[in-house]
């Protein structure tokens, strides 16, 4: 039975995708990749049909996916990979056992990388947040962003569509003080863009950017990502190894 496989592509560097991925990409004679991914893997796509998912309807692709799986396997390059705001869940649904997933290098983790940042830091950040504000209205009640920060908190903005003024008041009003953020514009991509500074500064470092697509003609969302949070400005010493030492690690030596 041939597979349509679904692979994590991270943020759009080639040099993320797993091993898997790769093997299973080359297996495949027709691959469905989003805008830029057709240039910036361009090497793993030679000889191949490449064809745009967003460009056709839910029934249509699953009519084109039915005909091409009489010939070979299909995949499709994630943005991302599935985990958070994925849009091919439902044809994942459709195809059930025809869907393999693969894994891939989320933006997140990208970006922690790049920043060279935990985003959970005892001490510092009790927990890490992910949310989008094109979500958080979704339901009747749902929190704002700013409800959702605080200090403890980091906090990881996908698809923002609040002016940045507006967005940075919110923040600034939930954490109740100054903290670092940092802005990944096209994080792995030509025209890389990464600022860091802190809700007191980044409106001025931004200046008049549109980095988030807010005044463009189209308003599909930009590939640009926030981290707030105390754990990007923290510089720990050893004492949490040291602790973690002598109260977890060392039993697994049988000590």
């Amino acid at each position: 039975m041939n597979q349509v496989y679904f692979i994590g592509a991270g943020p759009g560097d080639p040099d993320h995708l797993t091993l898997k991925g790769a093997r299973l990409l080359a297996e495949a004679a027709t691959v469905y990749a989003p805008p830029p991914f057709e240039i910036t893997f361009a090497a793993h796509l030679g000889g191949k049909q490449v064809l745009i998912p967003f460009e056709f309807y839910f029934e249509e692709l699953l009519d084109r996916l039915n005909l091409e799986l009489t010939l070979g396997p299909v995949a499709f390059l994630i943005p991302g990979d599935l985990t958070f705001y994925s849009p091919f869940q439902a044809l994942i649904d459709q195809l059930g056992e025809r869907a393999v997933v693969v894994p891939g290098v989320g933006t997140a983790n990208a970006a922690s990388a790049l920043l060279k940042k935990t985003l959970d830091l005892p001490g510092v950040c009790n927990r890490a947040i992910l949310a989008s504000p094109r979500t958080l209205g979704d339901e009747p009640g749902s929190p704002s962003l700013g409800e959702l920060a605080a200090p403890g908190v980091s906090l990881v903005i996908y698809m923002n569509n609040i002016p940045l003024p507006e967005l940075v008041a919110q923040l600034r009003h939930g954490y109740g003080k100054d903290v670092p953020m940092a802005l990944l514009h096209r994080l792995g991509l030509p025209g890389e863009e990464v600022l860091v500074g802190s809700l007191d500064t980044m409106v001025e470092l931004v200046g008049e950017r549109d980095f988030f697509n807010l005044n463009g003609p189209k308003k599909r969302p930009a590939l640009t990502l926030l981290i707030v949070g105390e754990t990007l400005a923290a510089e720990v010493d050893g004492t949490w190894w040291n602790i973690r030492r002598d109260t977890i690690w060392k039993f697994r030596d049988g000590e």
